[in-house]
């Protein structure tokens, strides 16, 4: 485990849209658009807004006294003083963040925008039951509030990524595969009680989406990212947004069923099903099968340590397992045409081999129009996309323009 600490900067606030849902001019339009450009004078919020230069300062003043807003000093130039520039003020409290896996989880303490002040990864499977699993995360939070030296009180909100299905609006997942017991658990509910505050409670591909696409993509408008780990999942961006499907099931291309009649019979998935992409290309599906093999491993990291050492039975089962991820994959990117396919994941370590089994099933099986300008890309964020995602899911649930408005008109 390892503390870090990012350089000054709200990355995953990047590229952020602005879709301010509240009226023109209003504190909450006035503060979305200080969030998405960074730094704002008042002639520019007037002319971006639409309205007056009195509504626009009385906005920047009410922002400043609800301490949203902080004034930037000018800095003297040889033409006079420069207007006065207004910033999103970030150091005015903190966001706590778990990131969850189907083996882990990567806690995190960021600022109001985005960037990270403290974070850790903990062995911690999410099979062990939601209470003692929510509980022990809220343990490890607690020691990441205390290195940065800040209290529960100065929480302002709470984001979970975790590996299945989620029902964003109650704050739950909703029949998970591999989290037992867990369905429609008051996940949301049980955190509020220990800090009350906004709570988010985010799919971990979708969040490791968010992130990516904020940070590295945010000029595309579609974006397909797969969460290649333990299992085998995918968050979709189109429009600019997060597509969830009707019920939060979108993206589970790791449960698509594939007929492989060369391989034998269908191998068991966790999920009660035979013959899914991740029975065959899964991280623990691996792991079964290098140990059948001879080797003696038990995690993620370990085979990605074979496959770039050169064993020849983990390059090919690495091979193989980007020819099934990229069947799937291409009923996808037919179905879709994304513009870029971003690749991620602790599985994604070994890129080579398992890219080059992805690209072959892809550009071999998908529509040509659909590939003919397809970028396939590994992450830029790496291990921290789904922080990344979360801190921003997290900051735009908290200053929603409504919210804001609510907030200032409150005094």
């Amino acid at each position: 485990m390892s503390t870090t600490t990012e350089p000054a900067g709200p990355v995953a606030l990047l590229g952020r849209p602005v879709r301010p849902a509240a009226a023109p001019g209003s504190p909450g339009q006035v503060l979305a658009l200080v969030r998405a450009h960074g730094e704002l004078t008042r002639a520019e919020l007037v002319e971006l807004t639409g309205t007056s230069r009195s509504t626009v300062a009385a906005r920047l003043d009410a922002l400043v006294d609800a301490g949203l807003l902080a004034e930037v000093t000018p800095v003297a130039t040889t033409r006079g003083r420069p207007p006065t520039r207004f910033r999103f003020r970030e150091e005015g409290g903190v966001l706590a963040l778990a990131d969850a896996g189907a083996t882990g989880v990567r806690v995190a303490v960021t600022d109001l925008g985005g960037r990270i002040l403290d974070q850790q990864r903990h062995d911690l499977p999410v099979g062990i039951g939601p209470e003692p699993w929510l509980t022990e995360v809220l343990g490890h939070l607690d020691d990441a509030l205390r290195r940065v030296g800040v209290t529960r009180a100065e929480v302002h909100g709470v984001g979970l990524a975790l590996p299945g299905p989620v029902d964003g609006d109650a704050g739950t997942v909703v029949s998970p595969p591999i989290m037992t017991g867990w369905d429609r658990f008051p996940i949301r509910d049980w955190f509020a009680e220990h800090l009350p505050c906004p709570v988010v409670v985010e799919n971990d591909a979708n969040a490791m989406a968010v992130g990516e696409h904020r940070s590295a993509h945010a000029d595309r408008s579609s974006m397909l990212l797969l969460k290649l780990a333990t299992g085998v999942g995918a968050g979709l961006v189109i429009g600019g947004s997060v597509y969830r499907g009707f019920d939060g099931a979108a993206g589970d291309i790791g449960h698509i069923q594939v007929t492989a009649p060369d391989e034998g019979p269908a191998p068991a998935c966790r999920c009660g099903n035979t013959g899914c992409i991740e029975a065959y290309a899964g991280g623990w599906a691996l792991i079964r099968d290098l140990r059948a093999a001879g080797h003696d491993v038990s995690s993620v990291p370990e085979v990605v340590a074979l496959v770039k050492a050169g064993d020849p039975s983990a390059t090919a089962l690495s091979r193989r397992a980007g020819r099934f991820i990229g069947i799937a994959l291409s009923d996808a990117v037919s179905l879709l045409n994304p513009e870029v396919v971003v690749i991620g994941g602790d599985l994604a370590a070994a890129a080579d081999h398992l890219f080059a089994g992805i690209r072959e099933s892809v550009y071999a099986r998908s529509l040509p129009l659909a590939t003919r300008r397809l970028t396939i890309l590994p992450s830029t964020q790496g291990d921290l996309a789904g922080l990344h995602g979360l801190a921003a899911a997290v900051a735009d649930r908290l200053y929603a323009p409504e919210r804001v408005d609510a907030i200032v008109a409150a005094g």
